[in-house]
């Protein structure tokens, strides 16, 4: 979805992103920000490595 690729997108150019900054920087609501990022665990496209604070993302797949 186009709500997706900007998170990929975001996390693309700040693997350290936090949640809140994509949902500013993305235009996001809170719930939709984690909505679609839980969707694209699921679908095997992202994964958060360490902890919340200190931790990054990463893409494991392009293509949402």
């Amino acid at each position: 979805s186009r709500k997706q690729r900007i998170i990929i997108d975001l996390i693309k150019q700040n693997p350290s992103i936090s949640k809140k900054i994509i949902e500013k920087q993305g235009d996001l609501s809170k719930k939709s920000v984690e909505y679609n990022i839980k969707k694209l665990k699921k679908m095997g496209l992202l994964k958060r490595v360490g902890p919340a604070k200190g931790g990054h993302w990463e893409i494991l797949q392009e293509d949402p």
